[in-house]
């Protein structure tokens, strides 16, 4: 039996797993993202955590596959990593650099793209060929898987579903610089934002008017709640990302769509109603993709690096 390591490196913690190569997560823990002085002490910290677990389990080099690991940033297929901002990290080689430290072979990728390739082999779209997996949070990002293998793309930005520009009529300025993406409406934030929208345009009832601060999930309670007006601004929001899915099928043609993050929260209304407006926009040959939503949580990351190795 081989062994391997899949690691989540975050701003604030990185996320680490041993892992078997049947992918069964044998143990996982945590470390704090020192990302002070240009990040320096991230990749040693690692290596001597990895290094402590293969000492306490009696592990060899050749007892192990390599280490994988997901970064907030672009990598491209050698490893070189094109600054990773909550990291701190500027342009070098990853796969050398913790190579050095680890004396392990060593596989890097974008922590979404690795997030959905785990949810991809291990999770929501386990079974299937291909899929896009798209994580709702904070923004949206994600992946897309053909064939079993992720798309990156000749710049590592295969996957930025979230800015795919929707018919949207505000066209609400974007933080990439672009106007009218998907992530200013369906997004957690997004959501948010356009629910303030609405409630400022208009005065139809809702006991939102009456919460001085709401989230994106106070949004959906008053929907499930029987608040018409809430009902009708998550109609808007599925109708926007269940377009933007449609368009990205027409380029990819998955066999699933898995849904994650943050929002996925919501289950079967936000699955539900995504799928029905997808199916309204789709191209007529995308009538059998399925709808899905993720299932492996925060380790989906340290599954898919781990899955690196392959």
């Amino acid at each position: 039996m081989k062994y391997g390591f899949g690691v989540d490196a975050g701003g604030t913690t990185v996320k680490l797993g041993l892992l078997s190569e049947a992918g069964e997560l044998l143990e996982k823990w945590e470390l704090p993202s020192r990302t002070e002085n240009g990040g320096e002490n991230i990749l040693p910290d690692i290596a001597r955590s990895v290094q402590d677990c293969m000492a306490r389990r009696g592990l060899s080099r050749d007892d192990c596959l390599g280490l994988g690991i997901g970064v907030p940033g672009p990598v491209d297929a050698s490893g070189m990593v094109n600054r990773c901002v909550n990291l701190n990290w500027g342009v070098f080689n990853l796969h050398d650099a913790l190579g050095i430290l680890t004396g392990l072979r060593v596989r890097a990728g974008n922590d979404a793209n690795c997030a959905a390739l785990g949810e991809f082999w291990m999770g929501g779209g386990s079974g299937c060929r291909s899929a896009i997996f798209v994580t709702l949070g904070t923004g949206i990002g994600g992946g897309v898987i053909v064939d079993g293998r992720l798309l990156t793309g000749a710049h590592g930005v295969g996957g930025e579903l979230g800015h795919i520009e929707i018919s949207a009529p505000d066209k609400a300025p974007c933080t990439c610089g672009k106007r009218g993406c998907v992530e200013q409406y369906a997004s957690a934030n997004g959501i948010v934002r356009v629910t303030k929208k609405r409630l400022a345009e208009s005065a139809e009832p809702s006991c939102l008017r009456a919460m001085e601060h709401f989230a994106c999930k106070d949004v959906f309670d008053a929907a499930r709640s029987g608040d018409a007006f809430a009902a009708e601004t998550l109609e808007q929001v599925f109708d926007y990302l269940g377009e933007a899915l449609a368009d990205a099928c027409c380029v990819c043609d998955p066999e699933r769509i898995i849904l994650g993050g943050g929002v996925s929260r919501a289950g079967d209304y936000l699955l539900r109603g995504v799928e029905r407006h997808f199916r309204a926009h789709m191209f007529h040959a995308c009538k059998d993709t399925q709808f899905a939503l993720a299932t492996l949580g925060n380790d989906a990351g340290m599954y898919g690096a781990f899955r690196l190795l392959a």
